[in-house]
């Protein structure tokens, strides 16, 4: 079987079912994505042959804004199609491809290839109203933005009648596309590898400064890879005084960059959000209590996981975070807000607790909990990592439930 994996930032969500099927006797597994990224993926995907491709050029300087997704999109459908006619040279005709919808990458795949199968990596289906756009009123959004959220569709729309069936991670995620579309839509998560992942009750972890923690210590985190108000961080900063207050032995790890904003905007002052929320609440703070560890190796993220008394995870309605789910097979007791998709995974009391997004009061209330009673939580703990285990392991479910999808797409 000759199978074609697609993606801006390849491997991205295919980097288990592409490996995975590298491995198989008699499959051929090509993967394409933006040149640079691929070129750092080298050694990451064993057996699949990675392809770059490289897009003409940017969207037009002045093109009106609704339509600057739309172009760029074009442009790099324009690109990956180079790259398939590339491959076609070279004699791979694939008999099913995998593609991100998101971006434009599979716009014109049946130019290429008019007869393989392709299944669609279905995201986020963007909505004026219900969902990101508009759920928090710290920032208000204007009919101008209505209006351009409803065109960022575009290109799904467009690409969804070349696919043979879509894959959406969560139900909420799923539940977004056109109804239209639910009958060819299939929900499995992309997988998280609970044989790495695990809890470890004798971890530790060592600080910048020397000092190392145990899980006996008060250890919260949060994990926010662009420390932006999409996933909470403004929320959190904000609840932090008062947790510190309440819990003076307590120590906030926080793990994630500032360098770009991945969802959202930026501070209207010019600053990162950790800037502009240190200059609101840092002169509450004890930073000596507060680290700002960065991007982490992965085996160094798990440590922190490990040693985690509360961990913090939240969201606008939006892409459910890999992170969370990690954490809940390391045996973090999870502080979720109650916003889907978290709701959709987390049984408030049973395997996590949940709060309002916007109730700084109630999540301070959350961590004191946790931190001051963590023996009555193990039970908790350990149902989290169940959860993670039946529903979304990488090997016993996820895996054989792809190659399921995938069997059924090349039957029809």
């Amino acid at each position: 079987m000759k199978i074609l994996f697609i993606h801006p930032n390849f491997p991205g969500q295919f980097r288990h079912i592409a490996t995975h099927l590298a491995q198989q006797d008699g499959n051929q597994v090509v993967g394409l994505g933006d040149h640079d990224g691929v070129a750092r993926q080298i050694g990451t995907t064993p057996g699949v042959v990675l392809r770059g491709y490289k897009m003409s050029r940017k969207a037009t300087i002045g093109v009106h804004h609704y339509l600057r997704n739309l172009e760029e999109s074009v442009l790099r459908g324009q690109a990956v199609l180079r790259g398939c006619l590339e491959i076609k040279k070279l004699g791979f005709y694939p008999d099913l491809i995998c593609a991100h919808v998101g971006w434009g990458d599979a716009l014109f795949l049946r130019e290429a290839f008019p007869d393989s199968k392709i299944i669609g990596y279905l995201e986020f289906f963007y909505h004026s109203r219900g969902a990101d756009t508009g759920f928090d009123p710290e920032f208000p959004i204007s009919l101008d933005n209505r209006c351009e959220v409803e065109t960022k569709n575009s290109t799904q729309l467009l690409t969804w009648e070349n696919c043979d069936y879509g894959w959406s991670p969560t139900q909420w995620q799923a539940s977004l596309y056109p109804e239209a579309f639910h009958p060819k839509i299939k929900v499995i998560h992309d997988g998280i590898n609970t044989k790495r992942i695990m809890g470890d009750r004798n971890a530790t972890y060592t600080l910048p400064d020397g000092r190392v923690l145990s899980r006996k210590d008060e250890v919260l985190t949060l994990v926010n890879r662009n420390m932006e108000p999409y996933r909470g961080f403004h929320v959190f900063m904000r609840a932090l005084p008062e947790i510190q207050k309440r819990r003076p032995k307590a120590v906030t790890i926080i793990i994630g960059s500032d360098n770009e904003i991945a969802y959202g905007s930026k501070p209207k002052n010019g600053k990162t959000w950790r800037e502009a929320l240190l200059e609101e609440v840092g002169s509450q703070l004890d930073m000596s209590r507060l680290y700002f560890i960065g991007q982490l190796e992965y085996q160094e993220y798990l440590q922190v996981l490990q040693v985690s008394a509360a961990h913090v995870y939240m969201t606008y309605p939006f892409i459910l975070s890999w992170s969370m789910l990690e954490s809940m097979a390391a045996e973090c007791l999870l502080i979720g807000s109650n916003t889907p998709p978290v709701a959709e995974i987390i049984r408030d009391g049973e395997n996590g607790l949940l709060f309002d997004f916007f109730d700084k009061k109630e999540l301070a209330d959350r961590v004191e909990h946790a931190l001051a009673n963590q023996a009555h939580f193990e039970e908790m703990r350990f149902n989290a990592r169940r959860t993670i285990v039946e529903k979304f392991d990488l090997e016993s479910i996820c895996i054989p439930q792809q190659m399921d999808f995938i069997r059924l797409a090349l039957d029809k």
